[in-house]
């Protein structure tokens, strides 16, 4: 596991959390087209799951991926640039809100198609295994994709095969805008993956450190057993699916009521009682951060459109690599 520090942690909590506010605003403002998916509330899951991987581990999300960049490391200016669609993005402009892909910090994208990061997953893990290596690969997904084919199907061959992935489940109570107890017969959603003979753990997702210390088992069981883990993280979005959800099918108390777990102030409230840093000093690193984020914003609002040359780039990798 990875010694990192627990105001860094924090710091990279907070700097989702701004640049996802500031990337909301854009997106109302017309800077930002297409589909955009907010991690607003789940930045403990992101921050401390990865926060356990080394450098060489592979990770694949979905569509809700901003999150899992920050935390890994991306550049920030470069992953609003791509959310501008701009020439200086992190895939040039091409991928989007939903495609982030940093090959250099092995983030391998994420997926606009409910539970598609799955089998590829399990490709990059049964790659590792074929290869002799020691690497290991997180897998984050909604519990929205539990009900599809490709959840079962990768579940069951990642443990006949022996792959090494530490499955992650983001559950945040709902899929789109349907609630869990509507579409699972069964609440307890980590019991889906009892029938794929794999170890399996819980964690609060709105305590960064919970969520550190469980992927941390399951990632050192991983890493050691060469099999599949299973972890149910259950967190909460506090914005809707999309940026342009009207968020009907909740009522306001419903997001209330989870405001007090809410894993920023949750965690700044420990780093103050444990003298790890002062109110002072969490509110200059507040005001940093959001220098930072403005930053990002006047830096993709200034970067060149792709040239439409662009569009026969990039289509087929090079040979020999």
């Amino acid at each position: 596991m990875k010694k990192t520090g627990l105001l860094d942690l924090y710091r990279r909590m907070l700097l989702i959390r701004r640049f996802e506010e500031r990337a909301q605003e854009m997106y109302m403002k017309g800077k930002i087209g297409g589909y955009c998916h907010l991690y607003i509330g789940e930045e403990a899951v992101g921050v401390g799951a990865l926060s356990v991987l080394e450098p060489a581990d592979y990770v694949l999300g979905a569509y809700r991926d901003h999150g899992y960049a920050l935390a890994l490391g991306s550049d920030p200016k470069a992953l609003m640039a791509e959310l501008f669609g701009k020439a200086t993005g992190l895939c040039k402009g091409k991928g989007g809100s939903m495609h982030f892909f940093d090959a250099e910090r092995r983030l391998l994208g994420g997926d606009g198609i409910v539970g598609g990061q799955m089998p590829v997953a399990a490709g990059v893990a049964y790659a590792i295994e074929y290869r002799g290596g020691g690497e290991v690969v997180m897998c984050f997904f909604g519990d929205g994709a539990l009900n599809e084919g490709a959840f079962h199907e990768t579940m069951n061959l990642a443990s006949v095969w022996k792959l090494p992935i530490v499955f992650v489940l983001e559950n945040n109570t709902f899929g789109m805008g349907t609630p869990v107890s509507r579409v699972s017969a069964d609440l307890d959603l980590s019991r889906r993956a009892h029938g794929y003979n794999m170890r399996i753990d819980k964690a609060d997702g709105m305590d960064l450190l919970a969520v550190r210390e469980v992927c941390g088992r399951a990632v050192k069981y991983t890493r050691r057993m060469r099999r599949p883990t299973f972890v149910e993280v259950v967190t909460y979005r506090y914005v809707g699916h999309s940026v342009t959800d009207p968020q009907i099918y909740r009522e306001r108390g419903d997001v209330e009521q989870w405001r007090p777990k809410d894993p920023i102030p949750r965690m700044a409230a420990l780093l103050v009682k444990d003298g790890e840093a002062s109110k002072e000093d969490l509110e200059r690193m507040d005001a940093e951060v959001k220098a930072e984020v403005e930053a990002c914003v006047r830096f993709a609002e200034e970067s060149p459109n792709p040239e439409p040359e662009a569009l026969f780039e990039d289509v087929f990798a090079e040979s020999g690599k």
